[in-house]
């Protein structure tokens, strides 16, 4: 099948041209000013940009927390990603106690078969280290799983301990993997949560106080040294605080390949969401959460001079109504998580480059181009060239976009943006040199989507 761009205003991390484009089968063949050239589907994109297509590098589908699972399967999950202009996600495999990584990978895998629109990828969540499971590592890394998540937060379910935390930042950086950390100080952070419980303060509003922002700072610094100690690389997923982001910055000006995420919620929302004693604020339980309204200007500051690298979403929804109220007597048992994957780049457009706090190619860096690097699956993601996949966003800068759970594709029962207007809208998206979107119409297919094995991870 052959795709015909027409008219575009190419924007990428690097370039902005107006340009054709040409897609034989799912790839880039021809860029050029005008083309003439038979075509099985041509899309006039006069007046609007072509971006390529994002990569989410956080998501949870079909993730596991606790008494439940997110909302959204890789089949709602991915629709909902499509329609917002993102064409690659990698999702997280989560290691049960006591199971190998690979049979993790695999149970990842299978959840995702026949159910993906677009392109996925995959990280191992470690949970524990047995004396083999570096070995494991190794094996992954063979087969394009070149990245590992740990978290230094939730004791007793997902925390690992710094040993741990050590022997696989060192072994990682010796196979070519990145280390994707969750940087909270759990222990104490449970402390402050059963303090809290026992004086009676049981609602939603507490989870954020009893998540502070040194809790963050500490653990991020911690995760640091044990990576320079390891020699090995380290990204943060989800960083939301200046104190958290100062120690990165600390570590990239001694020249170390320290890398972070920020998301949507931690530059538009504040924990001024947590002045609300009624149960609706659960809806902003998640973690690390929201911080001060003072926080966003230093996020934006390290977006810009690329202390922050890359804008994920870190979509991890559960529905207000069944599954949030587990925790409706203690907002400790809250699953924590709040979904986001549909609108990321209109955010980022909108109160991003409209707003001036970025530039429009800095938006792609940061929604495409650099997670595609980072995650070893540039220069076929992340960018528009001769070879690489024809995963594009026609994206219509004078169109608008009105965000509210009644409308969007995410299998949620609430947005944390209800009723936002924003500057921009996704017009068509093309993943693999199909329409699956178009004009606000869905035109893919479930199980179109292709696992991408991926080269080494932790290199820009």
């Amino acid at each position: 099948m052959s795709l015909l761009i027409k008219g575009a205003r190419v924007v990428t991390a690097a370039d902005d041209y107006l340009a054709d484009v040409y897609v034989a089968d799912d790839r880039v063949t021809t860029i050029g000013a005008t083309l003439d050239l038979p075509a099985d589907h041509i899309v006039d994109a006069a007046g609007c940009y072509l971006l390529p297509g994002g990569v989410d590098p956080h998501t949870h589908l079909g993730f596991n927390m606790g008494l439940t699972t997110t909302s959204d399967d890789y089949a709602s999950g991915t629709t909902a990603a499509a329609f917002g202009g993102t064409t690659t996600v990698v999702n997280f495999a989560q290691q049960k106690r006591g199971q190998h990584l690979r049979a993790a990978v695999d149970d990842g895998l299978a959840s995702a078969e026949g159910k993906a629109v677009i392109d996925y990828a995959q990280h191992i969540v470690i949970t524990e280290l047995a004396a083999e499971s570096l070995g494991q590592i190794d094996e992954l890394v063979d087969e394009g799983v070149t990245s590992i998540k740990m978290f230094m937060a939730y004791p007793g379910e997902l925390m690992v301990d710094d040993a741990t935390l050590f022997q696989v930042l060192e072994r990682a950086g010796q196979v070519g993997a990145l280390c994707c950390i969750h940087a909270e100080n759990g222990p104490v952070i449970d402390v402050l949560v059963r303090r809290a419980l026992a004086q009676g303060r049981t609602n939603p509003s507490w989870h954020g106080r009893t998540r502070p922002e040194l809790a963050e700072a500490e653990a991020t610094h911690r995760a640091i040294a044990l990576a320079e100690m390891a020699e090995s690389p380290v990204y943060f997923v989800h960083l939301s605080c200046a104190e958290a982001l100062a120690e990165v910055t600390a570590a990239r000006d001694r020249n170390r390949p320290v890398f972070a995420e920020t998301c949507p919620h931690y530059l538009f929302l504040d924990s001024s969401v947590y002045d609300d004693e009624s149960f609706d604020t659960a809806k902003y339980v998640l973690t690390p959460p929201l911080r001060d309204a003072r926080h966003h200007a230093h996020l934006w500051r390290g977006l810009r001079t690329d202390d922050l690298q890359v804008v994920s979403t870190d979509h991890c929804p559960f529905c207000l109504n069944g599954q949030k109220t587990i925790g409706a007597d203690d907002f400790s048992k809250i699953p924590n998580g709040g979904p986001g994957v549909e609108h990321r780049l209109q955010l980022l457009y909108s109160g991003g480059v409209v707003a001036g706090r970025l530039s429009l190619r800095r938006m792609v860096d940061v929604f495409a181009t650099t997670p595609a690097r980072l995650f070893g699956l540039f220069p076929r993601k992340g960018t528009i060239a001769v070879g690489s996949d024809a995963d594009f966003v026609v994206f219509d800068p004078n169109g608008t976009t009105t965000i509210s759970a009644e409308t969007h594709h995410m299998n949620v029962d609430y947005s944390l943006y209800e009723g936002w207007r924003l500057t921009g809208a996704v017009r068509t998206v093309i993943s693999g040199g199909r329409v699956i979107v178009d004009n606000g119409v869905f035109t893919g297919k479930p199980g179109a989507g292709c696992y991408i094995a991926r080269d080494a991870s932790g290199q820009v």
